[in-house]
């Protein structure tokens, strides 16, 4: 358990195949963000950062005793991407195509296998991990500002509104 607050965090970082920007397209963010919502709803995870970029997402969390990190992460890769597949397949067209991969186990794959997941131990990495996404966009050229940016929790920090309504300040 660590000293400044009552739960261990980990950074969590997911890459779309191949770094496709399938997460441009908003209806795949809300895929993501519904999912997220669903898993804090559950009382599964705390949600203490994100950011939805074009092709990864970042995330910091808590994944909450009796849940196992291991099936926590695999299960919201899993339904993320058969969502997101079923997405495809309803809007008729062919960027399904772009993730076939006819391997031994699927037929197709959104994630990139090996998800990072690393413990933040102290204070001072959560603060950095979480300055490190929230200017992901502002890098990315996406914004000029991170808090212009809406499917990241920059804003939160710098005002202390949850637009998402289900963000857990890492501190608390």
């Amino acid at each position: 358990m660590s000293a400044y607050h009552k739960y261990e965090l980990d950074f969590f970082t997911a890459t779309i195949l191949q770094w496709k920007p399938l997460l441009a397209d908003d209806r795949y963010k809300k895929i993501v963000m519904d999912s997220l919502k669903f898993l804090v709803e559950n009382k599964r995870i705390y949600l203490c950062s994100f950011v939805i970029m074009n092709n990864h997402i970042h995330l910091i969390w808590h994944i909450t005793h009796p849940h196992r990190e291991q099936d926590v992460q695999r299960d919201f890769l899993r339904y993320t991407a058969q969502m997101m597949l079923k997405n495809m397949r309803a809007g008729k067209t062919d960027t399904i195509e772009q993730f076939r991969v006819d391997a031994k186990d699927r037929k197709y794959q959104i994630w990139e296998r090996n998800a990072l997941s690393v413990p933040l131990r102290t204070e001072a990495v959560v603060v950095q991990k979480l300055s490190y996404i929230h200017q992901n966009p502002v890098r990315a050229g996406m914004c000029s500002d991170m808090i212009e940016y809406h499917h990241s929790t920059a804003r939160f920090y710098e005002t202390g509104v949850d637009d998402f309504g289900f963000i857990t300040h890492y501190k608390y």
